[in-house]
């Protein structure tokens, strides 16, 4: 068992609020978290997709009374969505009864549906936690190189598959069923080969500026109906708009934000790419990485962390800059080459913007100092950096 983040963040919002939704793709192991925090205190736990289940909420306030004392995990719980508003009354006169915190585990498939609904039922009773898949600190107990990561992304079946084959078998299927099943279930109804192509492209351009009519021409549909879908698979939690920072610089930026397919796996599976031999002589290596090093590096950062990019028109560019509460502007390059040296585009960038801290994040281990103030460090340690905050 790998342990998780998330395991704590939950149990600390537990103690603090009355209901908790834990957040994140399917298959990224909310169902396993929330059954392991049940286990450990006294609980009921409600599978909604079991029609059984379901039946004992007929009437939500005459059966959950019972357990005002329990901590209740509904599972699953777009299946029930009118549960939102009883949940508002079992909370508010539990908090009568001295019950004001660890009433209600919601784990959820993706941000929309759930986070719709109860921010209109439950706006002040509900704490979010999003869990992510598998990150390089994670794992780092187990294989601290992070390139079987980065590989086969994040999602714990794949990444703890027996073999690179079992893996990416795992990831097709994944994304099968996300196309022809969970699609039609969280969001409207979008042909299933349609998305599938648009996702393929994101893949390709993996790091790029979105460019929804060029999209649109290849799909023979509207931009309209393009910037629809992405937000489709944003609110998934499947694919990241990262916004470009708008400095006072003074120059003339890049106001289109970057689009990354949030899991690599997910990245080389879209793009028929099954191995590190296969990765390494890709075209999208370098985007892929760069994206791998995004995810982890925004996981990793304190709460509250604004992620964005710079660039200006006439190429001076920081691949990720996070304005960290209480700890300043922080520049970030992502090469994944151990020899690698910030290209001059990011030092005239840090000379508009004179971040607080400036790294090169690179594929390899340790730190070391590079010049004009920008630390060389392996993507672990920046992680845990970051963490540390």
């Amino acid at each position: 068992m790998i342990q998780r983040e998330a395991d704590a963040a939950v149990k600390k919002a537990l103690g603090r609020q009355a209901a908790v939704a834990l957040t994140g793709p399917r298959q990224v192991g909310k169902t396993t978290l929330a059954r392991d925090i049940a286990e450990s205190t006294s609980s009921i736990y409600l599978d909604l997709e079991d029609p059984s289940d379901r039946a004992k909420l007929a009437d939500p306030a005459l059966f959950l009374d019972r357990y005002e004392d329990r901590l209740v995990v509904l599972d699953e719980i777009h299946r029930v969505p009118e549960l939102f508003a009883a949940l508002r009354g079992l909370i508010d006169r539990g908090r009568r009864h001295g019950h004001r915190a660890s009433r209600f585990l919601i784990p959820g498939s993706a941000s929309m549906d759930l986070l719709k609904q109860s921010s209109e039922s439950l706006a002040g009773r509900i704490a979010y936690v999003e869990m992510g898949p598998l990150n390089v600190r994670e794992t780092a107990a187990t294989n601290p190189d992070p390139s079987v990561l980065w590989v086969r992304g994040g999602f714990p079946d794949s990444y703890l598959a027996g073999s690179d084959s079992d893996s990416y078998w795992w990831r097709t299927n994944f994304i099968r069923t996300y196309l022809e099943r969970d699609v039609p279930m969280l969001g409207p109804r979008i042909p299933a080969a349609t998305l599938e192509r648009l996702w393929r492209m994101l893949a390709h351009e993996q790091g790029g500026m979105i460019n929804a009519s060029r999209l649109a021409t290849s799909l023979m549909m509207s931009a309209q109906t393009v910037t629809r879908y992405v937000d489709l698979l944003v609110d998934l939690l499947l694919v990241r708009r990262l916004p470009p920072f708008q400095g006072n610089s003074g120059k003339r930026l890049v106001k289109t934000p970057k689009v990354y397919v949030r899991d690599s796996g997910l990245v080389h599976t879209l793009l028929g790419i099954n191995d590190y031999n296969a990765l390494a002589g890709h075209p999208v290596v370098g985007g892929s990485w760069e994206g791998f090093v995004i995810e982890n590096l925004i996981a990793a950062a304190p709460a509250r962390t604004v992620p964005g990019f710079y660039r200006t028109v006439v190429g001076a560019e920081i691949d990720l800059l996070l304005e960290i509460p209480g700890h300043g502007l922080w520049a970030m390059e992502i090469k994944r080459s151990l020899s690698a040296t910030p290209a001059k585009g990011f030092y005239i960038a840090c000379e508009d913007l004179k971040p607080d801290r400036r790294f090169l994040v690179n594929g390899g281990e340790g730190r070391y100092p590079i010049r004009d103030g920008v630390e060389g460090i392996g993507l672990l340690e920046m992680a845990g950096l970051l963490a540390g905050l």
